[in-house]
């Protein structure tokens, strides 16, 4: 009996990873095609340009800052694999004014053609205690890290359902999972495009346009290295927990993972624990997708329990290390 069902088990997982395939996305082809890329200028952004136009894409680039842009076209255009390969650059904020961002994504369509890969990587981050965080930078973040990822993604839309085709990668990251001791202004941001992501890949489905949510962990960028001069100790203490990886290797999973339409993008181990857990009601690209997180949900919250008291001790121990220094200093 017990072979029976060991059997039956084996065949019916075998089974899902037959059908998988069938009812998954068509991977988009690279070679070609047209791929936006927002906070383009460094960063994961810049890797995922790069990553891309190895493949053979048209990019263009979208940040503030002009003179960055054009130094990020050079470094670029080192990687062409033809002749015909363009990098476009565009100086604009895109947290700011919806008709301005629309224009200039009108003007990239009509030098390199419909936007077949849409990649929302401008953001900012703050940290501090929630009662040491100016006001004005919780208006700030949202504008930049969620209004910066919807006005893109509203002007290129339209134009994708009517093709029949295309993708829209939004770039949250594990703050945008788990909210961390620190990260009360930024981690809202970053959940919110979890929430966007969601109910724009229900509208888009049927169109055969696919949404990917990108989680990265703590990535060695210049955003990354500014964030760390104001972190608060426990935050500090905590990011110590896991590993810094590198742009090159979140920009090739980040890209992967748009190409072929997966709704969810992690890297590492953690990272993949970290989405199984959060996975809740988000879609999944393939019944393998499903089963493995029906599967490892219970062990990896089992694991996240640790990790929640392991970071509960560590605030505890500041707290309880502040007041007794703030106690000495009184006392002397």
């Amino acid at each position: 009996m017990l072979l029976l069902a060991a059997a039956f088990i084996v065949a019916f997982v075998l089974l899902l990873y037959m059908v998988s395939p069938l009812i998954s996305p068509k991977s988009l082809k690279l070679p070609g095609a047209h791929v936006v890329v927002t906070g383009g200028s460094s960063g994961i952004g810049k890797c995922i340009a790069i990553e891309c136009y190895k493949q053979g894409a048209f990019i263009t680039l979208i940040a503030r800052d002009e003179n960055k842009l054009l130094q990020t076209k050079k470094e670029i255009e080192k990687y062409s694999v033809n002749d015909k390969q363009v990098v476009l650059c565009i100086s604009v904020d895109v947290s700011k004014d919806y008709e301005q961002v629309e224009n200039v994504l009108k003007q990239a369509q009509e030098k390199l053609g419909p936007v077949d890969m849409l990649v929302n990587c401008a953001g900012t981050s703050v940290t501090g205690k929630f009662e040491d965080i100016e006001v004005n930078s919780f208006e700030r973040l949202m504008a930049v890290n969620y209004l910066g990822s919807v006005y893109p993604s509203r002007a290129v839309i339209a134009t994708m359902k009517e093709r029949r085709m295309g993708r829209i990668v939004f770039v949250s990251s594990q703050a945008g999972q788990l909210g961390l001791f620190g990260y009360t202004a930024y981690s809202p941001t970053k959940f919110a495009l979890r929430g966007l992501a969601e109910a724009l890949q229900m509208e888009v489905k049927p169109y055969n346009v696919y949404v990917t949510v990108a989680y990265p962990p703590d990535t060695d960028t210049p955003g990354f290295a500014e964030e760390s001069k104001t972190k608060p100790l426990e935050t500090k203490l905590i990011s110590e927990t896991s590993s810094v990886c590198q742009a090159e290797q979140v920009a090739r999973v980040i890209v992967k993972d748009a190409i072929q339409g997966n709704f969810n993008s992690s890297v590492g181990s953690d990272g993949y624990m970290l989405a199984i857990l959060t996975s809740g009601m988000s879609p999944v690209t393939s019944i393998t997708e499903g089963l493995q997180q029906v599967v490892c949900m219970g062990i990896f919250r089992i694991i996240g329990l640790f990790y929640l008291g392991s970071f509960d001790s560590i605030v505890r121990r500041c707290m309880m290390q502040r007041e007794k220094s703030e106690s000495t200093d009184k006392t002397e």
